[in-house]
């Protein structure tokens, strides 16, 4: 297969961290969950997580989940350079550990911290994918310029509800 054949079946995640996202993880967890559902249902078969804490690393674990109960799904881990999480807390690091080494492939995206390698990270996600799927507040920062980095390429974003206010926020 081809790269634009594989990149066909593959869906990105993008995300606030549990900070700024205002709402409960487990009802992100849950509508999350639902759209993964959906995604798998419309023929997608490998996730890209860009494995960040909150919303990027529990996507990974629920895909990891569904595998565990036997649905035909793979997990890629693009982290944007070695050693991204080590000034998390032990909880955070760990759940990054466990996601990273149950992985069917992990891409460092960049040798080391450099000013973009987030925004390089995401671009990546979006260039090999045909969904995203974000959990987006309508806040600044990384997320809002992978949704607009989506649009702008003409990649599909699917929005988690975040709340009775969640309209789509950029279209």
């Amino acid at each position: 297969m081809t790269e634009q054949e594989l990149r066909q079946h593959r869906c990105c995640f993008t995300g606030h961290r549990p900070e700024k996202l205002k709402i409960a993880e487990d009802k992100v967890i849950k509508s999350l969950k639902k759209e993964i559902r959906t995604a798998i249902a419309d023929g997608f078969q490998t996730y890209i997580s860009g494995v960040a804490r909150g919303f990027d690393l529990w996507a990974a674990e629920i895909v990891l989940a569904f595998r565990d109960e036997g649905v035909s799904v793979r997990l890629i881990c693009a982290s944007p350079y070695k050693g991204f999480e080590s000034r998390w807390s032990r909880e955070w690091q760990e759940r990054y550990r466990r996601v990273v080494e149950r992985a069917d492939l992990v891409r460092f995206i960049c040798p080391g911290y450099s000013r973009d390698c987030f925004q390089r990270r995401n671009e990546w996600m979006v260039d090999h994918s045909a969904r995203v799927i974000a959990a987006y507040n309508g806040g600044p920062g990384g997320t809002r310029n992978t949704v607009e980095y989506a649009i702008r390429h003409s990649v599909p974003v699917v929005y988690v509800p975040l709340g009775p206010n969640s309209d789509i926020l950029i279209k």
